[in-house]
Parts: structure tokens; C-alpha cells; sequence
């Protein structure tokens, strides 16, 4: 149990010597540390889920997985750490709040980025049917605009197609007209447009006629209208249009199995809204729910730290730095002495050498001066 302690106290960043000495702060500083340890554990679980999404079908993605979660948990182990032990105790409350401002808005965005992840996770079945809606609805949108493109590059050849059909319907309706009133004409039923007359004779022969020229010209728009429907077959190939289907349900699983973190991150933002755009307010209040609890729980230790009374053990942190400011000041002073000793010496060291120097070369000019 000692080990632990002094585990979370170290999690704490806390002066484990000092903090000895004062039992009565143990428990709270056991507190802490926790905290700051097990909001670096859920950074690590939620780091490697992020980036198992990044490198997911690689076959070292569980192992990047692994080494970017112990990176990144031990990042924010480290800003907890450091955002917790730096709070100073011994300013008012205002002061205090003012210091840990910028502390807790690091904490806000640290408790946002780890939630992200795991918010994935739970919500991970109906983030798999958002996307299969998404993907169903994209490539629904993908084949219209294949449609479209192609009748509007090909409404010429489109329109004639549909006249030769019209034609064609037109000149089938007129030949089965026609062979019956040859029928009519041959056995001599007398009608508005018959003579009345049995036989083959010239009216019949004229109808038979007329029969013939329908029926040619049918077979020219018969041949016409296949080869255009050829073409048109041909380039709706080229187009894309005829190799363009929807999803199946496997090919839907497949797509979202595979999906990257942006849709998935993105296809989460959606499950807050209804199909006619409105605020599906229960899903969006389970989503902010998690998100909220993160973020309250990465900024626990630094509202602890805030809220807990000042202690004797702060009391001691603050008189140990004041005694090591104190030390670092005599020290600049006994520097500043040993510097300025040392300065004045060589100073005299060197004015008295330049003295000897001058009378030395004095002594020898004026001895030459005598000699001549």
C-alpha cells in the first residue's frame, strides 16, 4: 500500500520528502494522483482506438495502436502533472482562480480530444447504420448524376430514339389497321373505306400496296431504332450509367467496417440530428453527456487542488521555495563577490606588470641616451 501511495503521489507531482512529513495531506494528494493517473489511462485507450481507426487493414495497426496510445497517454500524464503542481496555494482565491484559468481551459480542451475517440466506440452500432444510410444515399445521388449527364450529353440521339419509337408504334398501329381493311376489301364487306366488291381486284391491290410501303418503311425505323439503341446501350456502358448500382446489404458492412476516423467523427455529429434536420435532443444529450463527463473529469484535479483548503504541506512548498530563492540569491551574490575579487586582482596583476614594463624600457632608453 505504501508503494501505491507513493505511486499516486508522484502522479500528483508532489514533493514525496516534504509531503511525508505531514500525513494529514496524504489521502488528498493520494486523490490527485489518482486522478491524474486514470485520465492518462483513458487518454492512452482513446489515443490507440484513434489511431486503430488511422491505420485500420494495416498489419501493424494494432502495433501502432499500442505505441501511439502509451505516447499519447503519457503526454497528457505529463500536462496533468505539470497543471496540478503548478497551482500556487498561497495567493487569495481571485489569484488563484486567475492563475488556473489557462490551466483549465487546457484541461477543457484535453478532457474534449481524449472523449472523441470513445464516444466512437459507444456509439459504434449506430454510427455503422448513419454510414450505410450516407453511403446508400451518396451513391443514389452518384447514379442521378450519372443520368443526368448522359441524357444531357446524348438528348440528341436520345430525342431521335424516342421519335423512331413513336414511329415505329405509330406504323404498327396503321399496318394492323390497314390488313384489316385488305381483309375487309378481298371479301367484299362493304364499309366507309372499302368498295364492297369480293375478290382481288384493284381497290384490294391498291390497299395491298400501301400495306407494303407500311410495312417496308417499318422494317427502315425497326433497323434504325436497333442501331440506335445500340449506340445509346454502348455509351451508357462508357458512361458509367449500366455499371453503376446500388449497395448491396454485404457491400453496405463492408464500406462501414472500413470506414476511416472522418467518417466515423463525422457520422457521430450526425446522430444528433433527425432525417428532416431537426435536434434529436435525447441522442445529443447522451453524446454531450460523455463528452461533459471527460472534460469534468480532466479538470477534477485542478478544481481539487482549487477547493481544498491550504495546507501544511503548501505552507512548506512555499517557505522551501522561498528558502531555495533565498539560497539562489546568495549564491548570485557570492558569485558576484568571486567575480568582482577576481576582476580587481587582475587589475592590479596587470597595472603592476604595465608598471615594470614602462620603467624597464625607461632604465634601458635613458642608459643609451648616456652611452652616446
Amino acid at each position: 500500500m505504501k508503494k501505491v501511495n507513493r505511486f499516486f503521489w508522484f502522479c500528483s507531482g508532489a514533493h514525496i520528502d516534504t509531503l511525508k512529513k505531514y500525513p494529514i495531506e496524504h489521502n488528498k494528494y493520494v486523490g490527485i494522483g489518482a486522478t491524474i493517473f486514470f485520465t492518462a489511462l483513458f487518454a492512452s485507450l482513446s489515443g490507440g482506438y484513434a489511431m486503430y481507426f488511422v491505420f485500420s487493414g494495416d498489419a501493424f495497426a494494432v502495433g501502432f495502436a499500442i505505441l501511439f496510445g502509451l505516447l499519447w497517454g503519457t503526454a497528457i500524464f505529463n500536462m496533468d502533472r505539470y497543471i496540478v503542481s503548478s497551482i500556487n496555494k498561497e495567493g487569495s482565491i481571485n489569484q488563484q482562480i486567475l492563475q488556473a484559468s489557462p490551466r483549465i481551459l487546457l484541461a477543457i480542451m484535453i478532457g474534449v480530444v481524449i472523449s472523441r475517440p470513445l464516444e466512437l466506440k459507444i456509439f459504434d452500432k449506430e454510427i455503422r447504420q448513419k454510414l450505410k444510410t450516407a453511403y446508400l444515399k451518396g451513391q443514389h445521388t452518384k447514379i442521378d448524376s450519372l443520368q443526368k449527364t448522359y441524357q444531357k450529353k446524348y438528348a440528341q440521339e436520345i430525342g431521335k430514339n424516342t421519335d423512331l419509337k413513336k414511329e415505329k408504334d405509330s406504323l404498327e398501329r396503321d399496318i394492323n389497321r390497314s390488313r384489316y381493311q385488305l381483309n375487309q376489301e378481298v371479301f367484299g364487306d362493304k364499309t366507309n373505306q372499302t368498295s364492297g366488291i369480293t375478290g382481288y381486284g384493284t381497290y384490294a391491290k391498291q390497299k395491298q400496296q400501301v400495306l407494303q410501303e407500311k410495312e417496308g418503311r417499318l422494317k427502315t425505323v425497326t433497323d434504325n431504332l436497333g442501331q440506335m439503341d445500340t449506340y445509346l446501350s454502348q455509351r451508357k456502358e462508357y458512361e458509367g450509367v449500366n455499371s453503376t448500382r446500388l449497395f448491396n446489404e454485404k457491400q453496405l458492412d463492408s464500406l462501414s467496417n472500413v470506414a476511416g476516423f472522418a467518417d466515423r467523427n463525422w457520422a457521430l455529429g450526425q446522430l444528433s440530428y433527425n432525417v428532416d434536420g431537426s435536434r434529436d435532443l435525447d441522442t445529443y444529450l447522451a453524446i454531450s453527456f460523455i463528452g461533459y463527463l471527460f472534460i469534468l473529469f480532466e479538470c477534477l484535479p485542478v478544481f481539487v487542488k482549487l477547493m481544498s483548503p491550504k495546507g501544511p504541506y503548501d505552507t512548506a512548498i512555499a517557505k522551501i521555495s522561498e528558502a531555495n530563492i533565498h539560497f539562489a540569491d546568495k549564491d548570485k551574490d557570492r558569485d558576484m563577490a568571486v567575480t568582482d575579487s577576481t576582476y580587481d586582482h587582475n587589475l592590479d596583476a596587470d597595472v603592476d606588470r604595465r608598471k615594470r614594463i614602462i620603467t624597464a624600457q625607461s632604465d634601458y632608453d635613458f642608459g643609451r641616451h648616456s652611452y652616446d
